[in-house]
């Protein structure tokens, strides 16, 4: 297992350390790590009391892509919209992946005759006319995706400013209203991803702690940083989310180590293990918050989603 230090150091030595970055001041904590823990416990169960979270000046939009599958992109938009949600923020998930699952997570109907994403990319109906509230939370709404939306990378290539039509859609929605836009992003680096890059302020990007996810990580780092020179040049990345993190491994906490020493503070103190609750939520139209708010799985996100708001205050 000690071979493995030196490829996880290798990966991360093809990524281009001139893309833009933010490092984010890590928030200090005048409570023991134990207490910190029973309070979220409390406040996901809805025993404790729900302070509500710093909300940021104007809305952030925060596109969580990362071209590679199954690293937790959409579970981490879900939760972590859910999570902020449950403590006064007013959320809106774009759901931009044609399988739909984050519009499934959260209980919403994508069946290929409602009107989705696609039609707001595509026909510029307007985003407000497809959002649709989350049922059993206040102020957290969804934008959802349909099959249809498949069809779209070709349908965008021939329209004016194909690159632009999710953020002229963004635009046009009174984002007043709004504290986080979080977009979810199809596992690939095509036309869909580069809309959700164009239309944000920040990328998000969740890691799996296997060696395999950071192969890729490198090609993600390119494009982002392509479209901060031609098409979005305030995009910058604010966050690295560990995910599916297994202590029982020592890969696991070697890849963790070297994504910190890389990336410093743009890597959230809070690490996400793998959790069959986390997996179990969305076939029952649930985030994992009101599917089992004991979970470990649940209080991770919990703490994430509290570091992205406080971090995003600070700055």
């Amino acid at each position: 297992m000690q071979g493995d230090a030196p490829l996880v150091r290798r990966a991360l030595s093809d990524v281009s350390r001139e893309t833009t970055v933010v490092a984010a001041p890590r928030r200090e904590r005048g409570d023991t790590p134990i207490a910190r823990a029973a309070e979220v416990a409390l406040e996901v169960r809805g025993v404790g009391s729900k302070k509500s979270w710093p909300r940021p000046e104007r809305c952030r939009v925060v596109t969580i892509a990362n071209q590679k599958g199954g690293v937790g992109k959409t579970t981490s938009a879900v939760n972590l919209a859910a999570g902020l949600a449950m403590h006064g923020s007013r959320v809106l998930v774009v759901d931009l992946d044609p399988q739909g699952n984050a519009s499934t997570a959260l209980g919403i109907e994508h069946r290929q005759s409602v009107t989705s994403v696609y039609n707001a990319l595509v026909e510029d109906v307007p985003l407000r006319d497809v959002a649709t509230s989350v049922e059993g939370f206040e102020g957290l709404h969804c934008v959802p995706a349909t099959i249809e939306l498949a069809g779209a990378e070709i349908e965008l290539v021939s329209l004016v400013a194909r690159e632009s039509r999710l953020k002229r859609a963004l635009d046009a929605y009174d984002q007043t209203e709004l504290d986080y836009i979080l977009i979810d992003c199809p596992p690939s680096l095509g036309l869909l991803t580069v809309n959700a890059l164009v239309a944000a302020d920040e990328v998000l990007i969740p890691i799996q702690c296997e060696y395999y996810a950071l192969e890729g990580l490198g090609q993600l780092l390119k494009n982002v940083e392509l479209v901060q020179s031609h098409l979005n040049p305030g995009l910058r990345i604010s966050t690295i989310m560990l995910t599916m993190y297994d202590g029982r491994t020592r890969l696991a906490s070697q890849v963790a180590d070297e994504v910190r020493s890389h990336f410093d503070t743009l890597v959230l103190d809070t690490v996400i293990p793998r959790s069959v609750r986390v997996s179990e939520a969305p076939s029952y139209g649930q985030s994992v918050m009101t599917y089992d708010p004991g979970s470990t799985g649940a209080l991770a996100y919990m703490e994430a989603a509290r570091e992205m708001a406080y971090r995003g205050a600070a700055q």
